[in-house]
């Protein structure tokens, strides 16, 4: 696994233009936002760093490199733990950088650090994980350009989905504010940890998945 690690390391370095780049956009973003927007920069660079995973899975893909790669001694196994792991890696680095920037730019801009800033920036991070758990089994499945249409559509699903529970709810007059009220009331170290072992099942349930579409693959 420290050999793919490196690999999609390598590939990284080949797009360094490309992140000094969305750095840059960044870097700008927080200077001329305002106080409230700001948190943008985090999602926005922990995004990017985490759909990098799903383009070296492209990189893998193209010109039949799959058959050559796993000619290597390598496991379907590995193969998909590197690629969870070199996701959550990239996903948590940008959103290192994000947070420095926001927290530099309110340091130099208001003398202090809003804890909206830090709420913010620590709900962003399980969100971009769990879109990683969400994305790679279609990535891995439809490949490059399939996968993107694939996403896509989840996504439509998903939000169709969200219209019709809320026109249900509506129906039986059960009012879904109120229930996310009283859970974001509960105890914030409880709901913390609740946050933090969902994300984790989630990667899990999303790590089983790749695992056997992996296995069921053909080169």
């Amino acid at each position: 696994m420290k050999g793919l690690l490196i690999k999609d390391l390598k590939l990284l370095k080949v797009q360094k233009n490309f992140f000094l780049l969305i750095l840059c956009i960044a870097i700008g973003t927080a200077i001329f936002a305002n106080n409230t927007s700001v948190s943008f920069v985090i999602g926005f660079l922990s995004f990017v760093g985490t759909l990098f995973t799903l383009s070296s899975i492209s990189y893998d893909e193209f010109d039949n490199g799959n058959a050559f790669l796993f000619s290597l001694p390598i496991t379907r196994k590995s193969y998909v733990a590197e690629k969870y792991g070199f996701g959550m890696i990239l996903g948590g680095s940008f959103w290192v950088f994000g947070t420095l920037i926001v927290i530099l730019k309110e340091i130099i801009a208001n003398k202090y650090v809003s804890m909206d800033t830090i709420i913010a920036a620590f709900i962003i991070l399980p969100i971009v994980f769990v879109v990683l758990a969400v994305m790679m089994p279609f990535q891995l499945k439809f490949g490059g350009e399939k996968g993107r249409i694939a996403i896509i559509c989840a996504l439509m699903i998903v939000f169709i989905t969200g219209i019709i529970i809320t026109k249900i709810a509506n129906a039986l007059q059960i009012n879904l504010s109120s229930i996310f009220n009283q859970i974001a009331a509960l105890n914030k170290s409880i709901l913390i940890l609740a946050i933090i072992v969902v994300t984790f099942l989630v990667l899990f349930l999303s790590y089983r998945i790749s695992l056997s579409i992996m296995k069921k693959k053909e080169f």
